[in-house]
Formats: structure tokens, sequence, C-alpha cells
């Protein structure tokens, strides 16, 4: 799988480098999501730029994305999705479960945008 990882201080960046997201990545894409989750990353943003094919495997690598960033308490953005990809989680019924957004730089600012609202519930409590 051709992929790039770029880790800044409040999020990481992965681009995935390939045409299809399907059962030949999506393992091993599952694999870094849960070892970046195990390094107490918890913000990613899942940059699909290059992706103009994903089937239901890529999908799944995908929720299971979200479900590591949003059990520590971050944030999975998706950007750049291709027709395809946008249809396939349109069919999926799960734009209201991901967070996407059109491109990186959009990504990063919701990714401060929630370490905010988080810091601001907390010292609620």
């Amino acid at each position: 799988m051709k992929y790039t990882i770029d880790k800044k201080e409040n999020y990481t960046i992965i681009t995935i480098d390939e045409k299809k997201l399907d059962t030949t990545i999506a393992p091993d894409l599952k694999s870094e999501f849960v070892k970046l989750n195990a390094e107490g990353i918890t913000n990613l943003i899942l940059d699909l730029t290059n992706v103009k094919y994903t089937d239901s495997s890529g999908l799944s690598s995908i929720l299971i994305a979200n479900r590591l960033c949003n059990s520590s308490g971050g944030v999975l953005i998706l950007t750049g999705l291709q027709e395809h990809v946008t249809k396939l989680i349109t069919i999926s019924k799960l734009e209201s479960v991901l967070n996407i957004l059109p491109t990186v730089e959009e990504g990063i600012d919701r990714v401060f945008l929630h370490e905010i609202e988080s810091d601001l519930t907390k010292k609620e409590e």
C-alpha cells in the first residue's frame, strides 16, 4: 500500500497514494489505524484525493478509524473524496456519521475546532 503519514502536534495526516481502497489495501490500512491509535494519536485527517474507488472493505477500514478516534476523544476527518467514494458513503447512509470536508486545510481547521470544544467541555465539568 502506498501512503504517506505526516505527524503534527495535534493531528496526523494520512494521504493514500492509491487509486483503489479495496480488499488488497484495507487490511494494511486498518492495521495502520490501530498502530497510530496505540501511539496515542487521536486526531486523523485521511486524505482520499487520489482514491477513485472504494468497496465495503475500504469503507470498513474508515469506520474502524472513526471508532478508534472517537473512542479516544479525537476526531477522524475525511478529505478529498471523489465521486464514487462519496456515493458509497451516501448509499450507506454514513454521511451523518463521518466528518467529511473538501480539503486537508479545512480538515486541519476542524481538528483545532474539535480541540477547542473538547477543552471547553472539560472546563465546564
